[in-house]
């Protein structure tokens, strides 16, 4: 590997770490407006997206002139595709915050409905996955990735668990519809949210692997 490319590789590096600090303070601010009902929040979250989409197009545009300036190979090559990945996946959660954020200024429409308890669990479960995802990918910890990729399934277990619960709601009083609705919503992006985790958790077995493992667990399910 050149000076310049390992120089240019160091900084592509520290920008993706300053994106993932924004997107993680978005997960915590989006999530604890849901649960706390603190508008303020929310609408930081929501303030936040522009910077977000400015900094990924950024990373991606630095990702490609690297791929054109040194024609990088083996390792190099796997380290600027894992980071043009890692970039998608945070811009997408980001994303994903402020929807969580948007449902959170609805509900507080409706002081009257319970947040359902296992939603905020799940909330927090979802946010520790892109902490420990993110962590992975910086520590290059594979065994920590893998642990990522196990948790998902507890996420989507507690997904249908808030649905069965919300659908309990709306049965035994439909005027909990449109709240309900919003809390079905918030929990949908936040079991999205962990499935980006996991996503960054498969880049990072690449990265260190050169392994694609994405899908490989539905197949051997199917």
């Amino acid at each position: 590997m050149t000076l310049h490319l390992h120089r240019d590789l160091d900084n592509l590096h520290r920008e993706i770490l300053a994106l993932s600090a924004v997107v993680e303070d978005m997960i915590d601010r989006a999530t604890l407006a849901l649960s706390e009902r603190r508008n303020e929040l929310a609408t930081e979250v929501i303030e936040s997206d522009e910077l977000v989409d400015q900094r990924e197009v950024h990373i991606e545009e630095e990702c490609l002139k690297l791929l054109a300036l040194h024609q990088p190979v083996a390792v190099d090559l796997r380290r600027i595709a894992t980071v043009l990945k890692v970039n998608n996946d945070l811009e997408r959660i980001a994303d994903l915050a402020v929807n969580i954020a948007e449902r959170a200024l609805s509900l507080d429409k409706f002081l009257e409905f319970p947040i359902p308890e296992k939603l905020n669990r799940m909330a927090k479960m979802a946010t520790t996955m892109v902490r420990r995802s993110l962590d992975a990918f910086v520590n290059l910890d594979i065994q920590g990735a893998r642990e990522i990729l196990a948790a998902d399934e507890d996420v989507d277990q507690m997904n249908v668990e808030v649905i069965v619960q919300l659908q309990k709601q709306i049965r035994d009083n439909p005027q909990l519809t449109s709240p309900a609705m919003h809390a079905f919503s918030a929990s949908r992006h936040i079991e999205r949210i962990a499935d980006h985790a996991t996503n960054i958790a498969e880049d990072v077995i690449y990265l260190i692997e050169g392994e694609i493992v994405r899908h490989r667990q539905e197949d051997e399910i199917e």
